[in-house]
């Protein structure tokens, strides 16, 4: 008995210092910021003399998409992702505070207002023109937000998302209950629920750190979402081919 009592012991010490890792120091594994101050041919976008992110501008754009991309690296990094995109369109990649040359730090409260500034920030600048909206992995949560305003985004493209954040934690750490521990509680389910514009989603078959699983749930979850399966995993869905983001 003393035994059993003694390994319980031991095991609950090993849960509680799991635990303490996961609360205390989530955020730095969750976003992984790069500094650097290659722009890759991008141009800086500037939002009342703050930077909002860089962009690739075309004359007289048939569409404007805001680019909300993943959780590691920075904005101008996602110029390998603009052959995705039509020529004849505009797009902004979002530059989350505390990446790039950015201010401030990251979180869910700080990416949703910088998304929502910068799409606000277009619809003005582009009154007559569709604004769009794509989003990649973790950054399919600010993506998804940005459907609960009054007016939504013309077409949504979501690549290797998420159902809900917490559920993802699950899928890598069992143990822990993320539902009640973890700060940044994107849930996509319930902000496109509302959404009555276009819904593409793709999920990588191979995706090792959104399992498709993920992305499947999330489709289901609003009968106007086309789901396509794609090959590769979660970094390399722009090499195939088989992402098209069109309005």
């Amino acid at each position: 008995m003393r035994q059993i009592i003694r390994l319980l012991k031991i095991m609950l010490t090993i849960f509680i210092a799991l635990l303490t890792v996961v609360i205390v120091f989530q955020r730095r594994m969750l976003y992984y910021p790069s500094h650097h101050a290659e722009t890759n041919g991008l141009v800086a976008w500037m939002i009342d003399g703050r930077l909002a992110g860089y962009a690739r501008k075309v004359d007289n754009p048939k569409n404007v998409w805001l680019f909300t991309h993943g959780n590691a690296g920075q904005a101008a990094d996602r110029a390998y992702a603009l052959q995705c995109f039509s020529d004849s369109d505009s797009v902004f990649i979002l530059e989350y505070p505390g990446y790039g040359n950015r201010q401030g730090s990251p979180s869910k409260a700080s990416f949703d207002s910088a998304a929502e500034e910068a799409y606000r920030w277009l619809r003005k600048a582009y009154p007559n023109i569709p604004v769009c909206v794509f989003g990649e992995s973790i950054g399919s949560g600010p993506a998804s937000s940005l459907t609960k305003l009054e007016r939504q985004p013309d077409k949504l493209v979501l690549v290797v998302p998420f159902d809900n954040l917490a559920s993802v934690v699950r899928d890598h750490f069992p143990l822990i209950p993320a539902g009640l521990v973890l700060f940044d509680r994107w849930d996509n389910v319930e902000a496109i629920k509302k959404y009555s514009g276009k819904l593409e989603i793709y999920g990588a078959i191979d995706d090792k750190v959104i399992p498709i699983h993920h992305a499947k749930i999330l489709a289901e979850s609003l009968p106007i979402a086309i789901f396509h399966e794609i090959p590769g995993g979660h970094n390399d869905w722009s090499q195939s081919g088989a992402v098209k983001i069109r309005n």
